[in-house]
């Protein structure tokens, strides 16, 4: 595996793995350009050393079919934006090789959406898994697909993947065109290798005490995360919408909150596991309780094990909030991946807000802080504090995955 800080690019051109499957409104305007930015230091270093960029993505889940929703044109002037120089666009991803030819040192292209080929995914398409031609069909695309790769390679003397949202994926372009250029000249992007690196911190070096905050609405979600963690974490906070499977295992009365009626065991023997490894695990004992899922709906403050009918958890309450800033405040590595409550509704987000603004503090006082998984990233976002964490990554399910311990094949192919 070559390095991008010693790689020579002058007059090369370099094929980028990117991520930039950016959220839109309605109209096809960028909303969020986190990934954008992210990327920007691999994309302009490649340029200012004298090379030319082919950048390369997915966007959203077009499932092997053309769909201009998910139509990469949309964001080549936000790119163009970024980067500040010209981006030039080819609308057929697998029919590029005259525009790549053509770029001269300096010049940019950015491919149509990859996933608009089936190949990308390498996963049969308009076939049930348990249809009997299943697996014919399956091998024939393996094959397909390292036909694209090759064909993606071909545009390019260099590799450089530096989609780490995507690197958990064995697909065409974050792994299998890995094959088609030699060790020295395929590598990972800088931002690749911050989250590796910021992975590692968590994984393998750690200082102590170490907190990890675990949300969102479902447990059933990140039960390798949460397991391979009770070996490493001396707390474990577990907030949002799981907060009530938990609560309704030891008896609790929830009311309409949230509940994985099938995941009711899981989380008392998730429990005894804490216990019996000497891990805190902190709940929030309160929440704030709607009578409706609505910004506009009446709210109480009540126990989370004790919630009226009618009424569901939608954020944390104070005194969880209390025990939560008690928690982060003194660590000294921390762990965020998932909201406290329902953030994108202003009267649900002081529970999130509080977690983040903690997170931040203990950052200052000489924490190191890694804050994944996209509701976390907007919640930092939201409230302004991305910059006052040490590490906000931009992979979700590759994150996951990464300190689940698994390999990620986006990086294995390159190493």
């Amino acid at each position: 595996m070559a390095n991008i800080n010693n790689y020579d690019f002058k007059g090369k051109k370099a094929i980028v793995r990117v991520d930039f499957n950016v959220p839109l409104d309605e109209n096809g305007k960028v909303t969020d350009d986190t990934r954008i930015r992210g990327a920007l230091p691999t994309l302009k270093k490649i340029l200012e050393a004298g090379g030319s960029l082919i950048i390369m993505s997915h966007m959203g889940k077009p499932k092997g079919k053309v769909n201009p929703k998910y139509s990469l044109s949309q964001i080549r002037e936000d790119v163009e934006k970024a980067l500040g120089t010209p981006v030039k666009f080819v609308p057929d991803c697998a029919k590029a090789a005259d525009e790549a030819k053509a770029l001269k040192p300096g010049e940019v292209l950015l491919l149509e959406n990859l996933r608009f080929y089936p190949e990308e995914e390498g996963k049969p398409v308009d076939i049930d898994k348990a249809d009997p031609g299943y697996k014919e069909a399956a091998e024939k695309m393996k094959a397909l697909q390292k036909d694209f790769a090759k064909t993606l390679a071909s545009y390019a003397d260099v590799y450089v993947n530096d989609a780490f949202g995507t690197a958990h994926r064995k697909h065409a372009s974050t792994a299998v065109i890995a094959d088609y250029f030699s060790a020295e000249d395929k590598m990972l992007g800088l931002l690749m290798e911050k989250e590796v690196q910021a992975v590692d911190a968590i994984l393998k070096d750690i200082k102590r005490p170490f907190t990890a905050i675990m949300g969102g609405a479902k447990v059933s979600t990140k039960i390798g995360i949460i397991e391979n963690l009770m070996d490493k974490v001396d707390n474990l906070i577990l907030c949002g919408g799981m907060t009530f499977t938990f609560m309704k295992a030891q008896g609790g009365k929830i009311g309409n909150s949230i509940c994985e009626d099938d995941k009711l065991d899981l989380a008392l023997d998730l429990m005894k596991k804490a216990q019996e490894k000497g891990v805190k695990l902190v709940l929030a004992t309160d929440c704030v309780a709607a009578d409706a899922f609505s910004n506009d709906a009446d709210t109480k403050v009540c126990p989370s094990n004790d919630i009226p009918d009618g009424w569901e958890g939608m954020d944390a309450g104070p005194d969880s909030i209390l025990a939560f800033r008690e928690v982060i405040l003194p660590a000294k590595t921390i762990l965020w991946n998932g909201p406290a409550g329902v953030f994108e509704f202003e009267k649900f987000t002081r529970g999130s807000k509080a977690i983040a603004e903690a997170v931040a503090e203990a950052t200052q006082a000489g924490a190191f802080s890694l804050v994944g998984g996209g509701d976390s990233v907007a919640c930092v976002n939201k409230f302004g504090l991305a910059d006052s964490v040490s590490y906000v990554s931009t992979g979700g399910g590759a994150l996951l995955e990464a300190i689940e311990g698994k390999t990620l094949p986006g990086v294995a192919a390159v190493k």
